[in-house]
């Protein structure tokens, strides 16, 4: 059967199948690009969320949807809706993060992101035939606009609900700690800091679906474990290093980084599994003054990111990174150090629970075919935020732009939104979530 035979509402009883199209007869491709580049228009590097959760705040508002925005300080917020339902039914969360990792101002940038700070890059929304482009227009943006679209739909047809749907729109959700020089006391802005922040703070549900790119059902996906590399050698001086013993730690550095490029596929391979294919890289080295080309420093710095597999804990990939850095020491006659400074385990939920099993009826029906799993993810996200605090959880999301009429590199790929797929998205957003918060709790096996 092909896709456009497909019917997106198939397996549904006459009821819900009603309310659905009900629903999904409100949602628009020329609202969601509206939604989108009122998001893409406002920057909302992480840390600094707050302008653009007040913006999703007086949307939801607008909706006649129940909105908050919640502070984690003066800078940095999430946003959040319910949809109320009876009191009889179990609750739905639908999620997605809403900070980008890079910031759109060139003086934090560059070189890092480019030579040049490209027009998808800027906080600014272009679009192009049935393409959104600019920062995070697909990810995290575009995500984010089709949840919000999915609960105008749903509260515009008046579904009576027996569970509350909840809207939540987190910050902080990309892997990294507090951007330099931006006057921020919190270390700890990223690492899913906002959905952390949001269940704390009561905003809790039965299941969640997070939106992330993907078009596939994940219940599964890797956490992160960062560690800090020291290689040293020895401090000296350029027009001593044929009188005095020299060891640069600079070349000992690379050299180190070369043979841990070639590890990271051993490690991948060996913890090859269920939906994940962790990978690591060596994402920077750091050492020396910037003031002087005359002297080397006493040692060198980088950082690895190692990916976790659901079923290796943080610790247990330490000792494999720590026995290889070990070896490679040893080749290399130096010494060089390991320590873990972060550690964000990967979770998983039982394939067999309700809302796995309603989001794989949702996308076979849609593709009016069986679901393809993906069996290589290497991207952590807020799910195991979700997941740790015991929340059963999927992640759906869009697939990554494939016939756009310009090339798609990494970040372009992150900053192009597909208009006809996030219509596709939601429109399946709120089949799932009708699919759930319309049933009583022993049919999606609570109590």
């Amino acid at each position: 059967m092909t896709v456009a035979q497909a019917d997106a509402l198939a397996g549904l009883d006459e009821q819900r199948r009603r309310w659905t199209e009900s629903a999904c007869a409100r949602v628009d491709r020329n609202r969601l690009r509206e939604l989108i580049s009122g998001l893409v228009d406002i920057p909302s590097p992480t840390g600094d969320e707050a302008p653009l959760a007040e913006h999703i705040t007086t949307t939801l508002a607008a909706a006649d949807i129940e909105s908050h925005t919640m502070y984690l300080d003066d800078r940095q917020a999430n946003s959040w809706g319910r949809v109320r339902g009876d009191g009889t039914g179990p609750d739905l969360l639908l999620y997605a993060p809403i900070d980008t990792v890079t910031t759109g101002d060139p003086g934090e940038d560059l070189p890092w992101a480019g030579e040049s700070l490209r027009a998808d890059m800027a906080a600014h929304a272009t679009n192009i035939e049935d393409h959104l482009i600019g920062l995070g227009a697909s990810n995290p943006k575009g995500h984010a606009a089709c949840v919000l679209a999915a609960g105008e739909a749903i509260r515009a047809a008046g579904v009576p609900l027996t569970g509350d749907l909840l809207l939540g729109f987190g910050a902080g959700g990309m892997p990294t700690n507090a951007r330099p020089g931006v006057g921020n006391p919190r270390r700890n802005t990223g690492q899913g800091v906002g959905c952390s922040f949001l269940l704390e703070q009561g905003v809790w549900a039965d299941f969640a679906l997070i939106a992330k790119p993907g078009w596939t059902v994940s219940w599964e996906e890797v956490g992160l474990a960062w560690f800090e590399i020291t290689v040293h050698g020895s401090h000296t001086y350029v027009g001593s290093r044929h009188r005095l013993p020299y060891r640069n730690p600079v070349a000992l550095a690379g050299a180190v980084a070369a043979r841990l490029e070639q590890w990271f596929p051993r490690y991948s391979q060996a913890h090859d599994d269920g939906l994940v294919l962790p990978q690591g890289m060596v994402a920077n080295i750091r050492g020396g003054w910037e003031r002087t080309a005359s002297f080397t420093p006493a040692c060198v710095r980088m950082l690895v990111d190692l990916r976790l597999s659901p079923r290796t804990t943080p610790t247990a990939a330490k000792r494999e990174l720590v026995a290889s850095v070990r070896q490679i020491a040893a080749d290399l006659d130096a010494r060089v150090d390991v320590e873990q400074i972060l550690a964000i385990p990967g979770e998983g939920s039982d394939p067999r629970m309700w809302l796995c099993r309603s989001a794989i009826e949702a996308w076979e029906a849609a593709e009016g075919e069986p679901h393809r799993e993906a069996r290589d993810a290497s991207g952590a996200t807020d799910a195991n935020i979700l997941r740790g605090r015991g929340i059963p959880t999927v992640r759906v999301g869009m697939p990554k732009v494939a016939d756009a009429p310009f090339e798609v590199d990494f970040a372009m790929g992150m900053n192009t939104v597909d208009l006809r797929e996030a219509e596709k998205l939601t429109r399946y957003l709120v089949r799932v979530a009708l699919d759930t918060v319309t049933r009583n709790l022993e049919e999606v096996g609570i109590g």
